[in-house]
């Protein structure tokens, strides 16, 4: 890969970027900027985004002064609000941080010594999740991803693709391969939690840099607020179900291959080890584990069902494109 000059993780600089959007998270967010400054390694400069509320955006520039905090320039949402930080930011790597999370204070440390390969074009962390009332005791750490968390089975080194709310990426990728698509992600009008952005981009970034590798650090620690409201069995479902009509979107803008393979062995192994470890558990007398099973099977259930559901609805509007006049 010789399209991105070297970089040196003693030197490089770190951009963070912060996307906020409601003032219901006022404390998280500033919560999540204090956890920044905190940072043993310094950071270059945050970056913080505002998702077209202009009185949100009269107030965090008020308060936080040492940061730099404007408005989304881009379509509502969370891409657009990550694009509009990438394109003002200055460092060699942009860190993206949840506005409802924390960082551990070696995390940006832990970022940056993943760079130490010249082929890593992105770093991304362990996130743990903060629950409101506790685990509840369903609730499958192999679907820790609801919540915006590290699930059980994701291995360190080389992945697929790195997730949103704890990543770091070299500057220049996306000026080589543009930004995040604006069609997949989260946006604030919606009531359906969609996701998807991160997981297309780093795939786009794998197919036109050949070569390029995302690595997993687990040392590179955020702490994600997980509310009461996403500890409900109805949350997990819905959240379950919208993934798969994320991964159709996603699919059919890098293509089945490229855009299910982590998922395919996800399925196989994790999932299915998750499976035998509750029905054992279960045989010994632990009756939770029997219901964390059930909702291993639920999960995969309304995501499967959320993918079929998406495909046909790309293939109609493939379609429906197809009739339009140029």
């Amino acid at each position: 890969m010789d399209a991105l000059a070297p970089l040196d993780p003693a030197t490089l600089t770190i951009s963070v970027v912060i996307c906020a959007y409601t003032e219901q998270r006022w404390d998280d967010v500033l919560a999540a900027v204090g956890s920044v400054r905190a940072q043993r390694r310094p950071a270059l400069e945050t970056i913080l985004v505002v998702d077209h509320n202009p009185a949100l955006l009269a107030r965090l520039r008020a308060e936080l002064t040492d940061v730099r905090v404007v408005e989304n320039g881009g379509e509502r949402g969370l891409s657009g609000g990550k694009n509009t930080g990438v394109a003002l930011a200055a460092g060699d790597v942009v860190a993206f941080l949840d506005d409802d999370a924390v960082a551990e204070p070696d995390w940006l440390g832990g970022m940056a010594a993943g760079y130490g390969r010249p082929d890593v074009v992105g770093v991304g962390g362990m996130t743990l999740p903060l629950w409101e009332t506790g685990r509840p005791r369903w609730f499958p750490e192999e679907f820790d991803w609801v919540v915006g968390c590290t699930f059980v089975g994701r291995e360190p080194g080389e992945v697929r693709n790195l997730l949103g709310g704890n990543a770091s990426f070299r500057r220049e990728v996306f000026d080589v391969v543009g930004g995040f698509p604006t069609g997949l992600g989260r946006t604030t009008a919606s009531t359906r939690p969609l996701g998807g952005e991160e997981t297309e981009f780093c795939i786009r970034v794998t197919q036109q840099l050949p070569g390029a590798v995302f690595l997993y650090e687990p040392g590179a620690v955020i702490w994600h607020r997980a509310p009461a409201a996403r500890e409900r069995f109805a949350y997990f479902r819905s959240r379950c179900y919208a993934e798969g009509l994320s991964k159709a979107l996603v699919t059919r803008s890098v293509g089945v291959g490229d855009g299910l393979a982590a998922e395919r062995a996800y399925t196989a192994v994790t999932l299915r080890r998750g499976v035998v470890r509750g029905v054992s558990e279960a045989v010994h007398g632990k009756p939770a584990a029997l219901a964390r099973t059930g909702a291993i099977l639920v999960g995969l259930s309304a995501a499967t069902w959320g993918y079929a559901v998406g495909r046909v609805q790309t293939r109609g509007a493939g379609r429906t494109a197809e009739r339009l006049p140029a």
